[in-house]
């Protein structure tokens, strides 16, 4: 018992200097992480737009083009990929390249559904 007194708590309190600036580190690099990866996803949906877009105007009929092609892919990469690429979320991917053609005037602090929201408003002046 007696060692036991001469041992020193070296523990951490939650109010430590050195606990919070190394939480805020984490919340900082957390943050900075998913804003990445949701700006690579971004990206990945306009250039899967782009690439449907540029196979329609291949020849095809977009009315054909939609019924078979992309049922199609919806399967396939729901199979590989899992939930997201439902044939009504590939048309949104489409109708996103369709609405910011160039991928420079995207913005990282958009999410996807951000622009899900934008592609639907109907007056462009808005």
């Amino acid at each position: 018992m007696a060692e036991e007194s001469n041992i020193k708590d070296t523990s951490l309190s939650a109010s430590s200097p050195l606990f919070a600036e190394i939480r805020q580190i984490l919340i900082n690099a957390r943050k900075t992480a998913y804003k990445a990866v949701n700006f690579a996803m971004v990206t990945a949906y306009w250039n899967i737009g782009r690439l449907i877009v540029e196979d329609e105007q291949q020849g095809n009929t977009r009315a054909e083009y939609g019924k078979a092609v992309l049922a199609d892919l919806s399967v396939r990469l729901t199979e590989e990929f899992g939930k997201g690429f439902t044939e009504a979320n590939l048309r949104n991917m489409r109708q996103f390249y369709l609405f910011f053609p160039n991928c420079y005037a995207l913005r990282s602090e958009l999410t996807w559904t951000h622009y899900r929201l934008l592609i639907r408003v109907q007056n462009e002046a808005a």
